[in-house]
């Protein structure tokens, strides 16, 4: 977070130039971007597979990727926390059945230690670009301030939650006061007694905005569009429930499949078939949003137009009662412009404010980010791709081989633990490693021509029909319309689809001088 008039989307640490240790070459068989969970995954399972030459590259001070980084007040999954970890890491001492922000931080940071990965870890990575040299066969990553790195193999597992986008309102970057956006959060900067201005209503800002309210003089959120707030059976786990996880064979796993299975029924009730018991569940969040909010008037501003699941579904116990506050105001009047002192709204009147947060979410259109990726032929993949971001399957794209990606185009999820989806892709990718180890060096393993085409062909037309397709406007969809974020099947049909590596839609490709 830095005040208005600074940069918002620098790397999260300072000057990058730490070199590879002296006892690692700068090549090794497999290259991973990126310390978060996707990336820390893929390391643990090929190394127990026994593909231990490998490098993690990471741009932040510490692993943890998304959940290093954002440590606002109130932050928390909203997936159980025994479901938002890793099948093969579980955790028993969870303290809470929706975990918060430190003790998800203090897990990745422990999984790296207990899998051995640290050695094989750098901090303060900043990869720009990377790029395949056909001459040797390998993928070149260039380092910010430091020599590249040769890899025979390179993941992405960079992560989508990860550059803070910053709302294009003219004068923002004149407001005197602070302006803090909740992914750079500023625990150094008081806000008790302060006018304070959130811009936004989304998933930050549902944990954030009950946090600030009873220590702010008054709090001013600007609703652009309303969200669908069902409630979160969250609660505390005793030493009694954490010691029979920890004791009792097989109960995590089964407690964990239980909330798997719950999570899952999501899917088909209120995405796939919405108009059965999506109707009833936006019936029953309308009844509570009346209950909660005793003014009409308000209770009607944040009751949505849409339909639930086109946009994402938050859960909060909070969020109402606290719009519901004397000291909070809801302003649904357009923002045209900010001053010095405040905030100037579609009417031509003024909003003073001491401080503004930001909770506009990342810049989600570009999913890895500002890296540069060019593959055969010195195609770069951003260029390939164009306005809409895709893979097959999410993990592959033709051109570019030997690269697979992490929760790549169409992975992500509405409805369930995205770690699914992360372990499941791992699994596809540590066989198609396995293939590729095979093939002659002067052998690269690449996606066969219209693969990718045909898979977007099938996403989109599995789309067309699903509750997000219902005339909103969401970061699931990009300029063309099309939803490239979201896998549009349930978990199950992935894992289907990934269990197994298909060879017959990869090929050999020659490299090397012809």
């Amino acid at each position: 977070m830095q005040q208005a008039g600074h940069p918002h989307d620098a790397d999260p640490v300072g000057p990058i130039s730490t070199p590879l240790p002296e006892a690692q070459p700068n090549r090794v068989e497999v290259a991973i971007i990126g310390a978060g969970f996707g990336g820390l995954c893929a390391a643990a399972r090929l190394d127990r597979a026994g593909i231990t030459d490998l490098l993690l590259l990471e741009r932040g001070a510490s692993v943890g990727g998304t959940w290093r980084d954002n440590t606002y007040p109130g932050a928390a999954c909203d997936i159980p926390s025994h479901l938002y970890s890793l099948s093969f890491q579980l955790n028993p001492d969870w303290t809470r059945a929706y975990s918060p922000q430190p003790e998800i931080q203090a897990y990745l940071e422990d999984f790296a230690t207990q899998a051995g990965l640290r050695d094989r870890i750098l901090l303060g990575q900043s990869v720009r670009r990377v790029e395949l040299d056909e001459a040797r066969g390998h993928w070149v990553l260039h380092r910010q301030g430091a020599p590249p790195v040769h890899a025979r193999f390179v993941i992405t597992a960079v992560g989508g939650l990860k550059d803070p986008k910053r709302p294009d309102i003219p004068g923002l970057d004149s407001f005197a006061g602070p302006v803090i956006h909740s992914a750079r959060w500023r625990s150094d900067l008081p806000l008790k007694g302060l006018r304070v201005g959130v811009i936004g209503t989304g998933a930050s800002a549902i944990q954030l905005v009950p946090e600030l309210a009873p220590i702010t003089r008054h709090l001013t959120v600007f609703q652009r569009t309303p969200a669908w707030v069902v409630p979160r059976s969250d609660r505390a786990y005793g030493a009694a429930e954490k010691a029979a996880f920890r004791h009792i064979p097989g109960l995590m796993q089964a407690h964990r499949l239980r909330l798997y299975l719950r999570q899952e029924l999501r899917y088909p009730l209120l995405f796939k078939w919405p108009d059965g018991v999506g109707r009833l569940l936006e019936h029953l969040v309308t009844l509570s949003i009346r209950q909660q909010v005793k003014d009409p008037v308000l209770a009607e501003k944040l009751r949505p137009s849409y339909r639930m699941g086109c946009k994402r579904v938050l859960v909060s116990n909070d969020w109402y009662p606290t719009l519901a506050r004397p000291d909070v105001t809801v302003e649904t009047r357009t923002i045209t412009r900010i001053d010095a002192g405040g905030v100037i709204l579609s009417d031509g009147s003024a909003q003073p404010l001491d401080a503004l947060v930001l909770c506009t979410g990342f810049t989600v259109d570009q999913p890895l980010g500002d890296l540069e990726v060019v593959g055969l032929g010195g195609h770069d993949l951003k260029a390939h791709w164009g306005p809409r971001p895709r893979a097959y399957l999410g993990i592959s794209e033709r051109g570019f081989p030997n690269a697979f990606m992490v929760l790549g185009p169409n992975t992500a999820l509405g409805h369930n633990s995205v770690l699914v989806m992360v372990e499941a892709q791992v699994n596809y990718i540590l066989q198609a490693i396995g293939v590729a180890r095979a093939l002659p060096e002067d052998q690269l393993l690449d996606l066969k021509e219209g693969e990718t085409e045909r898979f977007i062909e099938e996403v989109d037309r599995r789309h067309a029909g699903q509750v997000w397709a219902s005339g909103c406007q969401s970061w699931y969809l990009g300029p063309t319309g099309k939803n490239f974020t979201l896998w549009p099947g349930s978990t199950l049909d992935y894992l289907r689809r990934t269990r197994r590596f298909d060879s017959g839609r990869y090929e050999a490709r020659q490299v090397g001088p012809r």
